[in-house]
This record gives structure tokens, sequence and C-alpha cells, in this order.
């Protein structure tokens, strides 16, 4: 026989680790510091600069 099942018991439960997989992405996403953005965004200028400065003239 099948095991039984409490609906609103799975409900509460699925949402709960959808919350965490969204919380976790969240922090992944926002939870960076604001040294580690300006890092980042120097290092992209940096690398926009040497790629520039390498292209050829025509």
């Amino acid at each position: 026989m099948a095991e039984i099942l409490n609906l609103n018991q799975a409900r509460k439960a699925k949402a709960k680790t959808d919350a965490k997989t969204k919380a976790a992405e969240n922090r992944a996403k926002f939870g960076r510091a604001k040294v580690d953005k300006a890092l980042d965004a120097a290092r992209a200028e940096k690398l926009k600069r040497d790629l520039d400065g390498a292209k050829r003239e025509e």
C-alpha cells in the first residue's frame, strides 16, 4: 500500500526548498562587498584599455 502523504506539509516543504534555492542565488548575485565589485570593474577597465591599445590602425 502507498505511503500516506499530507499535501499541506508537502506544499510547505516544497515552498521552503524553493525559498532556500532562491536565497542562495540572491546571495551569489547580490552578496558581494563594494570592494569586490570595484575590483572587478577595475580589472574589466584595464582589460578593455589593454585590448584597445593592442589594436592596429588601418
